[in-house]
């Protein structure tokens, strides 16, 4: 009985640990964001992977969101953000920061 306890709450823990956080894509393109606009859940850490297919780097940056990260031209970059509490957190490209804006709506 305790054999089967064991296995079966293996089996729980190791299925929460490999769900991970909710990931987020955002791609960079000729310096906007898409989508410039991604809703998640209120307290919840998530993961965004920000994929630059520019070939001039730019770095993401938010001061919502305490976060800032250059990320090179032609590559991505992993962001944990969260667990947030309901609102609206901008976010802007600091190298082109009139065209590349966006925000994250926290519901």
């Amino acid at each position: 009985m305790k054999a089967r306890f064991f296995l079966w709450l293996l089996l729980v823990l190791s299925s929460t640990v490999a769900a991970g956080p909710p990931v987020i894509e955002i791609e960079i393109k000729d310096h906007l964001f898409y989508p410039d606009e991604v809703r998640i859940p209120a307290d919840t850490k998530v993961k965004l992977l920000v994929k630059n297919l520019d070939p001039t780097a730019e770095e993401f940056e938010s001061y919502e969101l305490n976060r800032e990260k250059v990320i090179a031209g032609n590559s991505e970059v992993i962001i944990f953000i969260g667990p947030l509490s309901a609102g609206e957190y901008p976010f802007f490209g600091e190298f082109f920061p009139k065209t590349a804006q966006g925000r994250v709506i926290v519901e």
